[in-house]
């Protein structure tokens, strides 16, 4: 389903965001994927093991833990959740990394210049514009490995049902935090469906809403994307931010807003 027009999916592709290494090189890098199956609990709750998101990040803490996901907007910029709390001092940022374990020369590892949140987002209202910009101290290399996602325009509209990948090394059914990076095919919900699960008053115009098809991000993924494919190019559209409590499969989870945020994110990085 096309959901932005093909125009911005051509300009996309020209300034290369959004585009993904092709399938026949990614798959040399999970020999492991495993179908989606009831009996089978992997990853962000039962996803799969992923193939390379070169624009997906983890954020660490000083003593190297996994903490949030995000992901490279452009060479300077990441994009996560404000309710990680990232602090310039205490975290820092890893790209390219695939497999938490390994380290190999195709990793990059950031320290972090800015942290800037959303003005209205505070602990009042935690998951309500719940969105953060880390500034890089210096460049991303942009390689096979390492590249920006699109973002979502001001004006882009996502048709409920539509299918999307979120991706993350966050909790398993049996992992406080996936190894391997995780991935999960989940269709997006309408906000009057999500209203009716989570209450009117807990969703709003800055939150997107995807899943309860048997899949669902957890604790860990927080901050990372949830993107949609348009004429091969990737949009982010969403950033993990809450949900049910448990991770349940059943539930959809909420994200925030790429679209909604969009001017602000621009402005930000027009202006640092």
């Amino acid at each position: 389903m096309i959901w932005i027009i093909s125009f911005l999916a051509f300009v996309a592709s020209t300034l290369g965001c959004g585009v993904r290494q092709p399938l026949g090189w990614a798959a040399k890098e999970s020999t492991t994927k495993k179908p989606i199956d009831g009996d089978i609990h992997e990853g962000i709750m039962q996803g799969v093991d992923a193939l390379r998101w070169p624009w997906q990040v983890s954020i660490k803490t000083s003593s190297g833990e996994h903490l949030c996901g995000g992901s490279l907007i452009n060479k300077f910029w990441v994009l996560t959740a404000a309710h990680c709390q990232i602090q310039a001092r205490s975290h820092y940022v890893v790209l390219g990394q695939h497999d938490r374990s390994s380290n190999d020369g195709t990793v990059q590892v950031k320290e972090i210049a800015k942290v800037i949140t959303h003005p209205d987002n505070n602990i009042q209202t935690l998951f309500n514009n719940d969105v953060t910009l880390l500034k890089l101290s210096s460049p991303a290399q942009m390689t096979s490995l390492v590249s920006p996602v699109c973002l979502a325009s001001s004006s882009s509209k996502i048709v409920p049902g539509t299918l999307c990948v979120t991706t993350g090394w966050g909790r398993t059914k049996t992992e406080l935090s996936a190894r391997i990076l995780q991935e999960a095919t989940i269709p997006i919900v309408s906000q009057s469906q999500c209203k009716q699960i989570f209450g009117a008053s807990k969703i709003t115009n800055s939150m997107i809403c995807a899943g309860g098809s048997g899949s669902s991000s957890c604790q860990g993924d927080s901050g990372g994307p949830l993107m949609c494919e348009s004429s091969g190019v990737w949009y982010q559209v969403g950033i993990v931010s809450w949900g049910n409590r448990d991770c349940r499969v059943d539930f959809p989870l909420v994200y925030a807003r790429v679209s909604y945020f969009r001017k602000w994110i621009d402005e930000i990085i027009r202006s640092n």
